[in-house]
């Protein structure tokens, strides 16, 4: 880190009871003041880590973000507001840092990160904190922040659940594929946009993981390096569970097979929660307690190509077949019944995901079946099960009713 600055009496006056503390004073919040560290996805987890690390006094607080602001993020996302929506985030974040601490320089990154950009990025920085919601940016962050020696704060959540990490095998700790090696199968897993989050877990997990940023620029405590700490609000209860360095692991083990940063297309997918990890003698689950299992797998979908019913169809072909003939086409709504409540399609059929296993036989094989979700991951995951079980006139509506929504319906509620 640069040499720390000296701090003029208004920010003394502004980090006065940071200077009471022993463990900070006014060498620690000066190394503050010199810290650049870099917030990847400035959404539900960068938002909280984001406006403590600026009020702390961090110097440099870069935010990468490709994404704008949507209404759905207003829920726990809490850098934007009514005012920022279609905004650039990282330009709405950037805004709001300001008002919080002018004293911040908060550079942007409005292209994200990219397996391109990466490495010189991190390497303008001291610290990563990864606030991002899918293992594409998850596997590539970790990848990068090993290939540039920066640790990388980790923070994920999955409704009621989060977890937070320090990975830092520069310095004897362990990476992203030490716990999780490689990325779950593609559908076997739902984002947090089909199974939902709790915005206020959000702020838990951002919050710590603020808080490991600040332990590890000024030396106070003992930072989560070789250690996964669990928090599941329901209970509620935190376990902290010891995870050392993985000598078998792809990346950062005696004999690793990944040597740079990977494609984007070999490096993750496009989805979230928590996979299972990596069996290790020396992780130690508490009683009773798992980490978030992945959801059963369906069955693999079928490999013969029908090109009169495509894999995948947009919702305005989706609509003209529904409407030239209802007789032959059915759209299979697959949401839960309270979405249903929020916005539907006349004359499409509600059955939910998780039951349609059990109704194969109610379904017509003599239909062409378009299946419907709310943005097309669930709807996905029905339609290569539907294909393995024989069905092949059926069809995913890329984007669900969401896209719907803003292609076809403008009245129609969004959430």
């Amino acid at each position: 880190m640069p040499s720390p600055p000296a701090l003029s009496p208004s920010e003394l006056a502004r980090y006065h009871r940071h200077l009471l503390l022993s463990q900070i004073g006014l060498a620690g919040q000066q190394r503050l003041a010199a810290a650049r560290v870099l917030i990847v996805g400035a959404g539900g987890l960068g938002s909280p880590a984001a406006l403590y690390l600026a009020a702390a006094g961090v110097g440099t607080l870069g935010l990468a973000d490709f994404d704008h602001v949507e209404t759905h993020n207003l829920q726990r996302q809490l850098l934007h507001d009514d005012t920022s929506i279609g905004e650039a985030k990282v330009t709405s974040a950037a805004r709001r840092l300001q008002l919080t601490n002018p004293f911040v320089h908060v550079p942007v990154h409005p292209h994200g990160v990219t397996p391109e950009n990466a490495g010189d990025l991190f390497s303008q920085y001291d610290i990563i904190l990864d606030g991002t919601d899918n293992f594409t940016s998850r596997y590539l962050n970790n990848d990068a922040a090993f290939f540039a020696r920066r640790p990388l704060i980790y923070g994920s959540v999955f409704r009621f659940e989060g977890q937070v990490s320090v990975f830092d095998p520069a310095r004897g700790g362990p990476c992203y594929r030490c716990l999780f090696p490689e990325p779950p199968a593609p559908g076997s897993i739902p984002n947090c946009g089909e199974a939902g989050v709790l915005g206020a877990v959000c702020g838990v997990i951002g919050s710590l993981q603020a808080l490991e940023v600040i332990k590890l620029i000024t030396g106070a405590g003992e930072p989560l390096r070789g250690r996964l700490l669990h928090y599941d609000a329901l209970a509620p209860a935190f376990h902290s569970l010891n995870l050392p360095a993985n000598p078998t692991c792809p990346l950062c083990g005696t004999t690793p097979s990944i040597l740079a940063v990977l494609p984007a297309a070999n490096s993750g997918l496009t989805c979230r929660r928590f996979p299972a990890p990596a069996a290790s003698p020396n992780l130690k689950l508490p009683a009773d307690h798992s980490l978030a299992p992945p959801c059963p797998s369906l069955p693999a979908p079928s490999s013969m190509p029908n090109p009169e019913f495509p894999l995948e169809i947009d919702v305005v072909s989706a609509q003209r077949l529904h409407l030239a003939d209802p007789t032959r086409t059915v759209i299979i709504d697959v949401r839960e019944p309270y979405e249903l409540e929020i916005c539907h399609i006349p004359g499409a059929e509600p059955i939910p995901m998780r039951t349609i296993p059990a109704q194969l036989e109610r379904l017509p094989r003599d239909k062409h079946l378009l299946i419907l979700c709310h943005s097309g991951g669930r709807s996905g995951r029905i339609t290569d099960f539907l294909r393995a079980q024989g069905f092949l006139a059926v069809s995913n509506i890329t984007g669900g009713i969401d896209a719907w929504a803003q292609a076809l319906d403008p009245t129609m509620r969004r959430y």
